[in-house]
């Protein structure tokens, strides 16, 4: 998903939703199959201070506050490096204030001191064509074979095109100046391991790489060279800020009310006095407050939210996770909102205990879909929106409703392909081999011809989009649907088997009307995917 690891700075004064944005950011980077941990540094103030007493902690001349939250911000990085370093992280989330260029400064010479620098797109590029080369065999073979043809491979794939029209943009980086050619080398090199740059060329390519980290400072010659290459996708990071801007007093007075009063810094504190300490706290930090500024920071990637979505700025789009984190944070809204999630009314094939197909409803079914008809009646919702898949099941449940829906494609149940209407014993009659390696993957497995859980989540990804965009929607939909979006809702990151937390909503569970037959069948208790084989569940007793 990511080429390089990337650092999300949050930017803005407190009661300004960095928090909440944080927490939802990182649950959508998770859903969609990203590793991505948010670093809070007022937690680290509270685990190193544990008793909060009065604003006057955060005032611009108390030198023991000032000492005591450099030193939680400098902990949280450390944990953020260690993070993308060592733990197989992609993103992290440093929730902070960062109202201050200097902060913000700090941030980026920490980076760079630990091994991590902000690289030109031409190197995201390179490191992008290499992980092409080791996915897919054949491309590499014809490009190889190109190559040693005069301008083979350059003329017919347009490499050197893109690879000049960067160099334009970053000729002059590090006090040297790359030309075509070197690019050029440096790109065989690297996404090929045809031929090493000349020793001609080494000091060049030094040039080019100063400042790449620890790894060059210590090397010599061809082969450290290599060998700093095969360091390059975790030798670089992209840092991406987000800045939440409010003058609506509005709406950060309903902030403080809804985030801040319950924050463990104001547990059992008088409601007013908690809140007139923290709107001196807010003044503490508005003197030195330095937005970031669109000629002083035009280098910086990054997007500046007003008034929850009122307007945006987005600078400098670096990457694809950047511009998906751009299109997310320009989705969501705080409107409070009621989100509904059905299953549809038993079906004819539920009866029969086979999985998938386009079935109608049974008639405990259609029994289901009056009872949901009148649950949703009582509960008196104003301008609700229904939306099914485009399976008879779903559509017949909603008719029950007379009320106007939307069908969605990407709604569908996930598809079982050649496993579509069979019962589970006869998939392990017939498919012993992909009935035990579904045992060993769920989220991963796909059927043949069919799809896994994990395409199912990529598949969702707009109806998320749009659910984020609306106010109050009931989803008619299928089992596994369900679990991918409760997942979402739920903060339960893909494939993890980690206890749901929700983040800025209330999860309810009603029950309504008759209970519903369904193929389901729970995992053989003795699997473990840790230390057994793929087959070694083809024999297991799946009831």
């Amino acid at each position: 998903m990511t080429n390089c690891p990337t650092l999300i700075v949050m930017v803005g004064l407190p009661a300004r939703g960095k928090t909440y944005i944080s927490k939802k950011l990182t649950r959508y980077l998770n859903w969609i199959g990203v590793p991505t941990r948010e670093f809070n540094v007022g937690q680290y103030r509270r685990d190193m201070v544990k008793t909060y007493k009065s604003f006057e902690f955060f005032l611009p001349d108390n030198e023991e506050g000032l000492k005591i939250r450099k030193q939680c911000a400098l902990a949280a990085l450390r944990d953020v490096r260690r993070f993308l370093s060592e733990e197989g992280g992609h993103v992290a989330v440093f929730d902070a204030t960062n109202t201050t260029r200097e902060r913000r400064a700090t941030i980026f010479n920490f980076g760079e001191q630990n091994g991590y620098k902000v690289r030109p797109l031409w190197f995201t590029f390179l490191v992008g064509l290499w992980h092409i080369r080791t996915l897919w065999s054949p491309f590499h073979s014809l490009v190889t074979c190109a190559g040693h043809q005069a301008g083979g491979f350059q003329s017919r794939f347009g490499i050197e095109a893109l690879l000049f029209s960067l160099h334009l943009e970053f000729s002059v980086w590090g006090g040297g100046c790359l030309d075509g050619r070197i690019l050029d080398r440096v790109a065989s090199s690297l996404v090929w391991g045809l031929t090493l740059p000349s020793n001609a060329e080494i000091p060049w390519v030094s040039v080019a790489l100063s400042g790449v980290g620890a790894p060059w400072s210590q090397a010599q010659g061809p082969e450290s060279v290599w060998f700093l290459f095969s360091c390059l996708p975790w030798s670089l990071l992209q840092t991406f800020f987000v800045e939440s801007i409010c003058v609506d007093p509005e709406v950060i007075a309903a902030n403080i009310v809804q985030v801040k009063l319950g924050s463990p810094d104001y547990v059992n504190h008088d409601s007013d006095k908690a809140t007139e300490d923290f709107m001196r706290r807010i003044e503490c930090y508005e003197n030195s407050y330095e937005s970031l500024d669109e000629d002083l920071d035009r280098d910086l990637s990054y997007i500046k939210i007003m008034d929850v979505g009122q307007s945006y700025v987005v600078n400098r789009v670096a990457d694809h996770i950047q511009s998906r984190i751009v299109y997310y944070l320009m989705n969501i809204h705080v409107t409070p909102r009621s989100i509904y999630l059905c299953r549809h009314g038993e079906s004819e094939l539920n009866l029969k205990g086979r999985i998938g197909g386009d079935p109608g409803l049974s008639p405990r079914g259609r029994e289901f879909a009056k009872s949901l008809a009148q649950f949703i009646s009582d509960q008196n919702i104003k301008d609700l929106k229904v939306w099914t898949s485009q399976m008879k099941r779903t559509i017949q449940t909603a008719e029950a409703l007379g009320v106007p829906y939307e069908q969605w494609k990407v709604l569908n149940e996930i598809d079982a392909g050649v496993c579509e209407e069979m019962t589970y014993e006869e998939i392990q009659d017939h498919y012993p081999l992909e009935f035990a390696l579904r045992d060993q993957d769920k989220y991963r497995y796909r059927y043949p011809k069919g799809e896994s859980y994990e395409d199912l989540v990529q598949r969702l990804e707009p109806v998320i989009m749009e659910l984020e965009r609306q106010e109050n929607v009931l989803v008619i939909c299928h089992q596994a649907v369900m679990r991918c979006l409760l997942a979402y809702f739920l903060d339960k990151a893909a494939g993890a088997g980690r206890a749901p937390r929700e983040v800025g909503c209330v999860y309810v569970r009603e029950t309504v009307g008759l209970s519903c037959g369904r193929p389901w069948r729970a995992s053989p208790p003795h699997l473990c995917p840790q230390n057994s084989c793929p087959t070694s569940s083809v024999h297991c007793t799946p009831f």
